[in-house]
């Protein structure tokens, strides 16, 4: 298990601005959701080593982003409107048959198996009612016995119900919904770039502010139906994303088109 390492002054800058820097990627990745307190200035002080003069000075930052607000009463509360960020979105070829060849090449191990309450953001993607639950699993991959990507999957729990926690622990999810009889169809896929909180350094054996390659992927069958949301980290040094670019078109309509592999 890797140990817990404050905050200290490098050239990522001072302290309040990694600290702000951590808070700010929980925020748009929704670990902290729409609505939700962010923890007390005592809790964020002991958990990142640093004093409470830093945590405000992060926080203060926070707000003149508009990405929280000081409440009185409440505490400091993640907005509702400006917990995304803006992004540049690219479709992914070869997008089932790369993951295939990732099951088949890595081992998974799987840290967390259940059934609940979704977040917001999960919800609204997946066009969930108020009232339906999803299977919620937190997995680790390994290639070679050292982690290389935590994945945070949600699958709404009417689509989950042909499989089980043996399952998932040896069988790529994908597959394993496929063997339902969900007729996959189409994704859409983000990707940018976050430091690694606590908990998914410690699963990733790497110190807690690391750089992380950072996708989201939502999952939809041919009905056009939201079967799986994805949240996944991946350690830049053990992950990488190949483009293969080609020139098509005639004349002044000639461009660069892109297969992501």
């Amino acid at each position: 298990m890797v140990q817990f390492k404050s905050l200290g002054k490098s050239r990522t800058g001072t302290k309040h601005h990694q600290l702000y820097l951590l808070l700010k990627d929980n925020i748009i990745s929704h670990r902290y959701a729409a609505g939700s307190k962010l923890p007390g200035e005592f809790k964020l002080a002991e958990t990142y080593g640093v004093s409470r003069v830093t945590v405000r000075a992060a926080i203060k930052a926070l707000a003149e982003d508009g990405l929280v607000e000081r409440k009185p009463g409440l505490g400091t509360v993640v907005n509702e409107t400006n917990v995304k960020s803006s992004v540049m979105h690219a479709s992914i070829a070869d997008l089932f048959p790369s993951l295939e060849r990732m099951g088949r090449d890595s081992q998974v191990r799987l840290l967390h198996f259940g059934y609940g309450t979704p977040p917001g953001s999960v919800r609204e993607e997946l066009k969930l009612s108020e009232t339906e639950n999803t299977q919620h699993s937190i997995r680790i991959r390994l290639l070679d016995g050292t982690p290389f990507s935590y994945l945070n999957t949600h699958v709404p729990e009417s689509v989950a119900d042909n499989y089980n926690e043996a399952d998932l622990a040896t069988t790529p999810l994908f597959r394993l919904l496929e063997k339902g009889g969900i007729k996959i169809d189409s994704a859409k896929q983000h990707i940018s770039a976050v430091l690694a909180s606590q908990d998914i350094a410690e699963a990733l054996k790497v110190p807690v502010g690391s750089p992380l390659i950072y996708l989201n992927r939502v999952v939809y069958d041919n009905n056009g139906t939201g079967v799986e949301y994805l949240d996944a980290y991946y350690r830049p040094d053990k992950y990488q994303l190949r483009v293969d670019l080609s020139r098509t078109g005639d004349g002044n309509s000639r461009r660069w088109t892109a297969d992501f592999i």
